[in-house]
């Protein structure tokens, strides 16, 4: 037994959520404290405001500045309303097919069976399983749309906060963005973690004794998270896209005016979507992640010796964890806020930065000491019909090096796409010949920047699989996404700036304030591309360690990549993302033509748009976006959902194995060169619109051939960096959990085809 009593455990779990909780109200009073309305005692007296020089009024900035805040906030909630409908619908059928399929494995019968794994006891019944398995999906949907939702509604309250601090100076308006994301961070993290420890307590008020199939049952938590996030990032992010690509192609190229300038039509449109898209979507999939390497690891727990022996505290260690990294989170937010201040803009970035090392050094320590406290000294773990004997220093290092290798990708997407290094300045470069080379420059430094990643990401998998077969892999994942509160909350981060720049332009502000939240916009364009990484290395550790639980549960000892059954799955699962990527993407080009042909349209017919005489339509551009990103959403969505179900069924286990094999290894390669790519080619154009150094300056300004040129390279990326790549990562951990959940259907009634031939 570990030194951590049972009683204890329960108490320190719920107790770090709660704390998380607090936090993050504590975060969204502090951000309250800004104001936003036209009354007079907000405490602006002149000499608050530097500078007025322009002579506008500073109420009737505030006052506009509400104005257009209430119409993003109320563009976002109306589309996340609609699709969490639609959504509803997808929810109660699927939770159907789950409870179908998991029941009729023993035919419906509701009589104890002779466990699997612990010999000689007697567990519940396959109908239980599928009760509590649906069960368990709608909670880990609900969780997560949840966690989408509220991240979006704190989005929107402090997007025009952080406009208006941006007066006060650079760092005012850092501060105000960063705990915004902080309190999306806590919630969800915090969240997550609440709702699975209650279920896990609800669930054993049935099952008793029965560890097994208590956390096999649980595994549909995951599966509800990820399915939701799936749905939210294909749709937030055609969304998103769909109006960024209308609105920069006719604003900024074809009409010259600048970015999120009030003419133009989609551009209120462009501002919903980087709610719905980059921090509804975001929150719900890594939510989903979390989800998943949690459940992972616990199934796997409970099929070992911990879970047969009933140590309490040993088995909640993944929970314990998550527990210990809100804490550390928490102290390393405090770091951002209340420790140092941002007096210039060129210490945002390091600023940020500084965040993920901090957190990961805290987490180390942190890591060491449950490992040591909560786990016996010596136990066994469940590998593939053997055991595995394991110390607890082993399972120090697998949640470390899950953690360390979060960084280690982290820091290289960072190269990558931030214009302070040499990658993003020679596409920078490559726009002086025009947007052919820009093109070929962004690609060749997409496909350059998975090398390190995946490497990290193999040293990760040898080492934590050599100490701890499949139960290291899931503590691994569990490692990279231990401090998923300050990821969120530097990820989240980003978008609120991009919309604070937003307003500042359409408020009409002074260039100032414009140079100061375009600062915070192009560190905020890094750290979401960092965040990205995050979420794609941990989903392929994270579908790994679910495709070993899978593998365990369907009772395959091997898979043979030599026999046809296995490897057709693998060459079909690799093509898999492929596939994906062209749905989704395609879907973003012909939304993305609508809104062209809508945007052209108002410019030409309303008299006096360009002279700022008349007032576009925006609602008509909303609505456009909204309508193609629902209709949009279904079929790369029922790709992902189908896929496992029909190849499980007709072409069993062994092929779905390989399937799930193939799509892991491709999915990885093609989600990490497609966000870098587009993340790169994005901060090129600001690097050329910054003009910050004498490079920069001789392809500038804006409206230059050069700049142009890095437009349409903009435009290209928009895709691949906000639809195709995030949502890929979810692909690889969606079809890896569900493979899981409904496994004991597929080992006892899969492979008709084969069957029959």
């Amino acid at each position: 037994m570990g030194m951590l009593s049972e009683g204890l455990t329960q108490v320190l779990i719920p107790a770090a959520a709660l704390v998380g909780i607090a936090f993050a109200l504590l975060q969204w009073y502090l951000v309250s404290k800004v104001k936003v309305s036209g009354d007079s005692s907000n405490g602006y007296s002149g000499k608050l405001i530097e500078e007025e020089e322009d002579g506008i009024d500073s109420l009737e900035v505030s006052i506009k500045c509400a104005e257009i805040q209430n119409a993003i906030s109320v563009g976002a909630t109306s589309f996340l309303f609609t699709q969490y409908k639609y959504l509803s619908v997808f929810m109660g059928v699927f939770a159907a097919i789950i409870f179908f399929f998991l029941g009729s494995v023993k035919g419906f019968s509701t009589k104890s069976e002779p466990c699997t794994y612990s010999q000689g006891k007697l567990c519940k019944p396959a109908l239980a399983n599928a009760a509590f398995s649906t069960l368990a999906f709608l909670l880990g949907a609900l969780t997560s749309v949840l966690s989408g939702f509220l991240g979006m509604k704190i989005a929107t309250y402090a997007n025009a906060r952080t406009t208006l601090e941006a007066r006060k100076g650079v760092g005012k308006a850092f501060i105000t963005a960063f705990r915004s994301g902080a309190v999306m961070g806590f919630l969800l993290a915090a969240n997550g973690l609440l709702v699975l420890y209650i279920s896990i307590i609800l669930f054993k008020i049935y099952y008793g004794d029965d560890w097994e199939g208590l956390y096999e049952s649980i595994t549909g938590y995951g599966l509800g998270g990820s399915s939701m996030a799936l749905f939210g990032r294909v749709g937030g992010g055609i969304y998103t896209k769909a109006a960024d690509v209308g609105a920069d192609l006719v604003g900024k190229v074809e009409r010259n005016i600048p970015e999120d300038d009030p003419r133009n039509p989609a551009v209120i449109a462009d501002n919903v979507g980087d709610n719905v898209g980059d921090i509804a979507g975001m929150g719900s999939d890594l939510f989903g992640s979390y989800a998943e390497a949690s459940c992972a690891a616990l199934f796997v727990a409970s099929i070992s010796s911990i879970g047969i022996n009933h140590d309490y505290t040993a088995m909640s260690y993944p929970l314990i964890i998550s527990s210990v990294g809100i804490v550390v989170c928490l102290i390393t937010t405090l770091f951002a806020t209340d420790l140092s201040e941002i007096r210039d803009v060129s210490q945002i970035e390091p600023s940020l930065k500084r965040q993920l090392v901090v957190s990961t050094i805290l987490m180390t320590v942190g890591i060491a000491m449950v490992s040591f406290f909560a786990l016996p000294s010596e136990f066994t773990l469940f590998n593939f019909g053997t055991e595995k004997a394991v110390k607890n220093w082993h399972l120090f290092f697998c949640v470390t090096i899950g953690l360390w290798a979060g960084l280690v990708i982290g820091y290289t997407t960072e190269y990558y796409t931030s214009n302070a290094y040499s990658p993003v300045q020679d596409v920078a470069d490559s726009c002086r010949t025009g947007a052919a080379t820009n093109v070929i420059f962004g690609l060749a430094l997409g496909y350059k920047s998975v090398i390190v990643p995946i490497f990290a990401i193999a040293i990760a998998i040898y080492v934590s699989f050599s100490l701890a077969a499949m139960y290291g892999i899931a503590v691994a994942a569990l490692g990279m996404l231990s401090t998923i509160a300050t990821g969120l909350a530097i990820d989240a981060y980003g978008p609120i700036s991009d919309n604070a720049g937003g307003i500042a332009e359409m408020a009409g502000m002074s260039h100032k304030i414009r140079e100061r939240t375009d600062a915070l916009d192009a560190a905020g364009n890094t750290t979401a591309a960092i965040g990205k990484g995050f979420a794609i290395g941990s989903a392929a550790l994270v579908s790994l360690a679910l495709f070993g639980a899978f593998i365990s549960r369907a009772g395959i000892n091997t898979v043979d990549v030599l026999t046809p059954k296995v490897f057709i799955g693998l060459i079909v699962g690799a093509m898999l993302p492929y596939w994906f990527s062209a749905m989704t993407m395609k879907s973003v080009g012909s939304a993305a033509l609508k809104m062209v042909e809508e945007v052209r349209r108002q410019f030409n017919t309303i008299p006096g748009l360009m002279e700022g005489r008349a007032k576009p339509d925006y609602a008509n551009c909303v609505k456009i976006s909204t309508d193609a990103s629902l209709r949009e959403m279904i079929p790369p969505g029922a790709l992902v959902m189908l896929t496992p179900l029909i190849t499980g069924t007709l072409f069993g286990v062994e092929t779905l194995a390989g399937v799930l094999a193939g799509s892991l290894v491709s999915g990885v390669q093609v989600a990490i060169s497609a966000s870098n790519t587009g993340g790169a080619w994005d901060n090129a154009k600001k690097y050329i619109e910054a003009g910050a150094s004498e490079h920069a300056k001789s392809l500038g300004p804006k409206g230059s051939d050069a700049h142009k040129a890095a437009v349409i390279g903009d435009t290209i990326g928009d895709p691949l960096k906000d639809t195709s790549g995030p949502s890929l990562n979810i692909l690889i951990k969606l079809m890896a959990v569900e493979s899981l959940v409904f496994a004991p259907f597929f080992a006892a009634h899969g492979g008709l085809l084969f069957k029959f031939l």
